[in-house]
Parts: structure tokens; C-alpha cells; sequence
């Protein structure tokens, strides 16, 4: 790991913006290449989005023997996970111990952030500009700076007239924070909100929360996991994935293949996928499909029929089937009715909880409508609606994230001929297989738009991109080529396909923040990937394997 110095210069082969999965792993393959590489993120330690979202409740809605790496056999093998759902803390121990078993913090440069990044067209380089304003130049680029990780913040009035404490569920404190008997509101019911709500309803004196649109969840029915720890290991049983019953011994006897099912599926993930129509069996029987997925828990729900991504008539079999449930579950049936989506099943992702619904049985927990209760403004000592002031101590915010595009534009990207990437995208993010943008030359986007990312199982699909990534690198420097750039017409006819096979889908038939409709003035567009993780890896293996079709190289 050399570095070259001259002026206050900082001199690279490539640049990894981020330490979150995507950069640790890009790390390590660049290591194993030998490149003079250098990874640079704006917190004080790796872990991305498990450092950031430390609020009560949070924890991973893939399975831990799943949401995690397998390029290493020996980290598959010696890391033992606890819970079938794996904690935020459980998962950033995890990322840490990978950054020290890969020996990958010597070149990790924490607490800094990149403010800018130049294409210089008659280098054939990048200069980046950092915090301290220090110039780092490099011939590569990667932008592992993650898909959930810019805050949402709405800009509620008289915000910071209220005297109380604020905090944002993606950027929670390191320290605890007490809630003991304080008055509490929380502003959305989104997967942050669920997990949270029912952790700190036992500890605040009571909780407000205020809710825009409902949000359909299943039960996770979480457990620990099960280890045979010396026991006899006859009979060793093939995991399907999501298996309560499994001995996680018998996931790792079974990994490759385990692996492989995940690698040929829609999302990544190794699920139990019935290849029946929900409209082909009876009243009874899909009635028992669904109330067994339901027992079993998790995101396996949505995959009770196969279907129910696609056809509006299987999907609301889904929808009445846990539109039911909460009914069953919410004792007051006013209370049950507003927590009630309207909308199709899965348009939005599907939530994972513990106890969401139940809580709201509780006596010290009042649910807010604000669709009919609008959210005027904050005061001194709390929040305003239109027909009530709320009296509060702590506001929680779990607003979300500008998904995808968010933290790429709050560094000012610039490329050829001065375009700058916040106006190419203005409409719309087009970028060819999620990977690289027309006019930004050795410009790398793990997971970027136009890719499956946040709709499948993360670290297989930010694998499979970084993989793909330093094999192009690779080609480049076999081939003694300089640069690589997506073509205009590549990446358009990419952008369509993206919009084209999004138009059925169930996930495009609302407003969620995979269109960006929960960013005011953001352009609406759906902008990850939904024609499936498997399909996906096909096209970008053909795409190399003919030399790079649809990419300049030079």
C-alpha cells in the first residue's frame, strides 16, 4: 500500500467513497489486486448503514445466515451468528470483525468526506476534494456510499422552536437515550417505526405516534438460532431458507448449495417460493397457505403464491389476508382501521416486526391520523395539528431516507464536458445496469439505479457488483485500457427496459420511495431494478463477456 505525495496530493489507482458492505468488500478484492487503493467514509468506524441506525428494535428482515458474505468459506464457517433476525449491534460486530480479519482498516480513512469529485478529461482522472479540502486524485472511482443512507428530513414548521429532544431513527445516538417516562410522539410508520414502536412503548409514559399512510407488516417470529454443539450430525437436512427447525450446522454443511438457490432467485435469497396461482385453489387451502407463512414468519409471506407480485387480483387475497389480521389483532377497531392499508401488498416494501400491531392494545400508546389530522407545526413544548396540541418531551423522527440517489448528489459530481450528475439525473436517474452513467468515465455505483439492490438480499447483490467491477478493472488493464464509460444509448435503452418491466409490478403500484415520492420536487421514476436478481446477473455476464457491450473503452 504505497502513497504518493507531492503538494498536499494524494495520488490512487482507485478511491472507494464508504465502509459500509460495499466498500469493505471492494476493499478487500482491491487489495487482492494490489492496487494502491484507498477507502474514505465520514463516520469513525465501518459498518455504513448498521452504524448510523442504532434505534431501538433495529435488526436485519433477511435471515443472518443469509445477510451475509460468502466469498470467504473460512468467515462463513467461523462466524456463529445468535438470532434468526440478526440485531443492528450483532451486525456492525460483524462488519468490524471482517475489517479485521481482512486487515482492511490500514487503508480505511475515517471520519472524512468527500464534498467533490472532478473528472479532469486531459488526466483521464478523477480529483476528489474532501472536507479539509486536501485534493485526492485517482484513476478509479467507486461509490460505495450505499442506498439508504442520506436522512429525510421534512421541513416541519417552527421545527427548532421545540425545546424538547429530537432524534432521526437513521442517525440514532451512540449513547442511550432515556425515554423512561417521557412523553414521546414519533412521526411515521414505516420499518423503522415498526421495529422501534414496540420497544419503547414499554419504557416512555406515553407514546404518540403520528401516522401519514399504514404500512403492511408480518410477524418475523424471531428466535435464536439452534447449534447441534457436539450432537450427532446424521442425517443433515437441506435448508430451503427460513427454516425454524434447521440446526444452523445444517445451513453450513449445505452452504454452497444454499448459496446457489439464493444466487437463481428474484430477490437473492433462498425462499420457500410456491409456484402456485393464489387464484388456483380453494378459499380453504390458500386461506392455510397463507396462515402457515404467516406462523413461520418473515418475508416469505409475499411469496405464498407466485403471483402475488403481478396479478392484482392474487395480490389482494394477500392483502385481505393481513388487512384481517390486523383486525383480529387491534382491539379497537377504530385504531384497527386506521392502521389498515388501502393499497396493494408488497407495492411498498413488506415490513418484518415483532408485536406491531398488539401494541397498540397498550393503554399508553395513541395513534395520530394524519391524513385528517394534518401536522400543522412545532411549538415550544410540542406538536401542533389541526385539531390538537400534543404535549411532548422527545420527538422521534422515522422519516426515512432519499433513497438510491441521495448521497450521490450530495457530493458534487461532475464528469465530462462539466455535467454534473444531479443535472443528468434531474429527471431521473439513467445509468446503465446500476453500474455507470454515460459521461462519467471509471465512475463505479455499487447498487446503484437501475440495479435489483434494495430489492433483493443486499450482500449478495453488492457481491455480484463488485465482482463484476474489479473483473472489468481487470479486463482493462489486460487489454491496456484506460477508460471505461457507459454509452448513451446503452444506458437509455436500460433506463425503458427498467420502466418497462416496472409497469406490471406490484411494486410500482403506489407511491413509495422507490419512485422517490417521498422526496418533495424529486423526479418520479422507479428506480431499482424489478425484472429479478437472476435475470439481472445474466445480462451483465453476457454484457462482459462480449467485451464489454455497451460500454465505451478506450
Amino acid at each position: 500500500f504505497g502513497l504518493l505525495m507531492t503538494n498536499n496530493k494524494h495520488i490512487y489507482d482507485l478511491v472507494i467513497i464508504g465502509a459500509g458492505f460495499a466498500g469493505l468488500y471492494s476493499l478487500y478484492k482491491a487489495k487482492l489486486a494490489k492496487l494502491n487503493v484507498i477507502t474514505v467514509e465520514r463516520a469513525s468506524n465501518v459498518g455504513g448503514t448498521w452504524y448510523w441506525n442504532r434505534y431501538p428494535g433495529a435488526r436485519c428482515d433477511v435471515e443472518s445466515m443469509q445477510y451475509s458474505y460468502q466469498f470467504s468459506n473460512e468467515l462463513q464457517e467461523e462466524w456463529e451468528w445468535t438470532e434468526k433476525y440478526a440485531t443492528q449491534p450483532e451486525i456492525l460486530r460483524y462488519a468490524n470483525h471482517v475489517a479485521d480479519r481482512f486487515k482492511l482498516r490500514q487503508n480505511i480513512k475515517f471520519n472524512t468526506e468527500i464534498k467533490s469529485a472532478k473528472f479532469i478529461s486531459g488526466k483521464n482522472h478523477w480529483e476528489l476534494i474532501n472536507h479539509e479540502n486536501q485534493l485526492i486524485e485517482t484513476k478509479f472511482c467507486i461509490m460505495a456510499t450505499g442506498c439508504l443512507s442520506t436522512l429525510n428530513k421534512p421541513k416541519f414548521k417552527n421545527l427548532k422552536d421545540f425545546k424538547g429532544e429530537i432524534y432521526h431513527t437513521g442517525n440514532w445516538p451512540h449513547h442511550h437515550v432515556d425515554l423512561k417516562d417521557k412523553k414521546v410522539g414519533i412521526i411515521g410508520t414505516g420499518s423503522s417505526a415498526i421495529q422501534c414502536i414496540p420497544e419503547i412503548a414499554n419504557e416512555v409514559e406515553h407514546l404518540y405516534v403520528f401516522q401519514r399512510t399504514p404500512h403492511y407488516t408480518v410477524p418475523a417470529k424471531n428466535a435464536p438460532l439452534k447449534y447441534l454443539r457436539g450432537k450427532s450430525k446424521k442425517n443433515m437436512r437441506e435448508p430451503i431458507g427460513y427454516d425454524n427447525d434447521l440446526f444452523v450446522e445444517e445451513v453450513k454443511y449445505n452452504y454452497s448449495s444454499f448459496r446457489l438457490k439464493a444466487q437463481n432467485s428474484v430477490a437473492a435469497m433462498a425462499l420457500p417460493i410456491n409456484q402456485q396461482s393464489a387464484l388456483d385453489v380453494s378459499d380453504k387451502r390458500r386461506k392455510k397457505i397463507f396462515e402457515d407463512r404467516w406462523n413461520k414468519g418473515g418475508v416469505p409471506f409475499i411469496a405464498a403464491f407466485e403471483d402475488l407480485n403481478f396479478d392484482r387480483k392474487a395480490n389482494e387475497t394477500a392483502a385481505k389476508f393481513v388487512r384481517d389480521k390486523i383486525k383480529s389483532l387491534v382491539k379497537d377497531s377504530h385504531v384497527a382501521k386506521l392502521l389498515t392499508p388501502d393499497y396493494p401488498i408488497g407495492c411498498k416494501r413488506l415490513a418484518v416486526d415483532s408485536n406491531y400491531y398488539e401494541v397498540y392494545n397498550k393503554s399508553n400508546i395513541t395513534l395520530v391520523d394524519l391524513k385528517t389530522n394534518p401536522l400543522e407545526e412545532f411549538y415550544t413544548k410540542g406538536i401542533t395539528t389541526s385539531k390538537k396540541h400534543y404535549e411532548l418531551d422527545v420527538v422521534i423522527l422515522a422519516t426515512g431516507f432519499d433513497a438510491m440517489t441521495g448521497t450521490l448528489f450530495n457530493i458534487d459530481i461532475e464528469g465530462k464536458n462539466n455535467i454534473k450528475l444531479k443535472d443528468k439525473w434531474s429527471e431521473g436517474p439513467k445509468n446503465y445496469l446500476g453500474l455507470a452513467s454515460s459521461g462519467f468515465p471509471n465512475l463505479f455505483t455499487i447498487s446503484g439505479p437501475g440495479s435489483p439492490s434494495v430489492l433483493t438480499n443486499m450482500i449478495v447483490s453488492i457481491e455480484q457488483h463488485v465482482n463484476w467491477i474489479f473483473d472489468c478493472i481487470n479486463y482493462m488493464k489486460k487489454n491496456n485500457k484506460k477508460l471505461i464509460e457507459a454509452s448513451s444509448d446503452a444506458e437509455i435503452e436500460w433506463y425503458k427496459h427498467n420502466q418497462e418491466v416496472s409497469i406490471d409490478h406490484v411494486r410500482s403500484s403506489c407511491s413509495s420511495w422507490y419512485i422517490g415520492a417521498n422526496i418533495k420536487g424529486k423526479a418520479k421514476n422507479f428506480m431499482p431494478y424489478v425484472g429479478g436478481y437472476s435475470k439481472y446477473v445474466e445480462k451483465c455476464n453476457e454484457v462482459s463477456q462480449n467485451g464489454y457491450e455497451g460500454f465505451i473503452l478506450k
